[in-house]
């Protein structure tokens, strides 16, 4: 099997890190696009280059359904799925998440229908943000798969014990190849370790009730030890970027600043398009201009800490969402907002991308333009057909 540089997508090379960590169990149901990242796998299988046991189900909410019932009797598991896959299987990560599954979950980010779209946006992910799951959005395809390396020890660390879902956008990273290096087998076995809950269920020395129903006076002490456990796991994703930076040299990270040290405007987004904003960033300050970038990769749990440390001497911000709230403000938006509130950081607030829309470099340099002293546009949609 591949080892060392290869030229994979996104898809391929989550697939080539199931391979490696090879689960006890991969339920799945195909959907356009994480579709690629199952029949990778499903190949591996088949050729005897892992022992996974993979379930072909007939729906995504059986197809969690299935992981979390394997995921507590002792089994380490891993499924994957996009958009509608996702909104179906919604009401069961509310179940894996409260139930302390730790589940991990490759997403190809893509559209929620209507109308029907097969492309790249983040609407699915802000579906679930308040589900208790952890989210880690990569930006490339190497980057994909060093967060599928690291999701099970940050999922199955003890004070954690919570899904983590890897996020890349669809088509734009799942389907587009650039080289990717990955680790020797030997090495990864090792670092992923051996699979534990503290409670299996099929333990009969130490009979445990899992899923019950919650009465008023447990329910509430019972959802905040999930926000505990998510809000331990943002020293689990360090601790673990830690460990795999000393594999590596790469190291994943909750928040990335990007020419942020003496700059005085940035655009705050997820994802892919990280590339052309710092394209663009690398443009303008040949130019002069004191721009920068700030990428977020943990969106849940939010790092609220290290955003207010990053963007403090901003003078202006723009935060990019690729997903709306009809009705409200764009979820990153508001979560932007809430971070630095008291401060005297001027947000601006931009949409793009909707369905796969592309994001343009002009589009990147219209946003730092309104960015200046004397823009006007305090916030806006990129890429609008109907926009000036």
């Amino acid at each position: 099997m591949l080892t060392g540089t290869s030229l994979l997508t996104g898809a391929e090379a989550v697939a080539h890190a199931m391979r490696q960590i090879d689960p006890d169990v991969v339920p799945v149901y195909p959907i356009t696009p994480q579709t690629p990242m199952v029949e990778a796998f499903a190949k591996m299988v088949a050729d005897g280059a892992c022992r996974t046991e993979l379930v072909n189900v007939e729906s995504e909410h059986s197809a969690m359904s299935a992981a979390v019932g394997s995921a507590l009797a002792g089994a380490r598991t891993i499924t994957a799925t996009s958009s509608q896959g996702l909104a179906l299987m919604a009401e069961v990560v509310y179940i894996a998440a409260a139930m302390r599954a730790p589940v991990v979950v490759a997403l190809g980010n893509r559209a929620l229908s209507g109308p029907i779209n097969i492309h790249g946006d983040h609407s699915d992910s802000m579906l679930i943000r308040d589900s208790g799951v952890l989210q880690l959005f990569a930006e490339s395809a190497q980057e994909a798969y060093d967060l599928m390396i690291a999701a099970p020890r940050i999922a199955e660390r003890q004070d954690v014990l919570l899904p983590v879902f890897v996020c890349q956008d669809g088509f734009t990273v799942t389907h587009s190849a650039e080289p990717v290096e990955l680790l020797p087998d030997e090495v990864v076995d090792p670092f992923v370790g051996d699979y534990r809950v503290p409670y299996p269920l099929f333990d009969l020395d130490r009979i445990t009730t899992q899923g019950p129903f919650a009465m008023p006076d447990s329910y509430f002490e019972h959802k905040r030890d999930q926000e505990l456990a998510i809000e331990a796991a943002i020293l689990a994703v360090a601790d673990v970027a830690d460990e795999l930076r000393e594999l590596t040299g790469r190291k994943i990270r909750l928040v990335e600043a990007y020419r942020l040290e003496d700059a005085e405007r940035a655009i705050v987004l997820l994802g892919a398009s990280a590339g052309t904003v710092k394209d663009v960033v690398d443009e303008l300050r040949v130019a002069g201009e004191r721009v920068g970038l700030l990428r977020i990769c943990c969106y849940r749990p939010f790092p609220n800490e290290e955003i207010r440390l990053a963007l403090a001497g901003m003078r202006t911000v723009a935060v990019l969402d690729r997903a709306l709230a009809p009705g409200a403000r764009p979820p990153l938006l508001t979560e932007v907002a809430a971070s630095l509130y008291g401060s005297r950081v001027m947000l601006r607030s931009y949409v793009y991308g909707l369905g796969g829309r592309d994001l343009f470099p002009q589009d990147v340099r219209r946003v730092y333009a309104d960015l200046t002293a004397g823009g006007s546009r305090r916030s806006g949609y990129l890429g609008l057909k109907e926009s000036s």
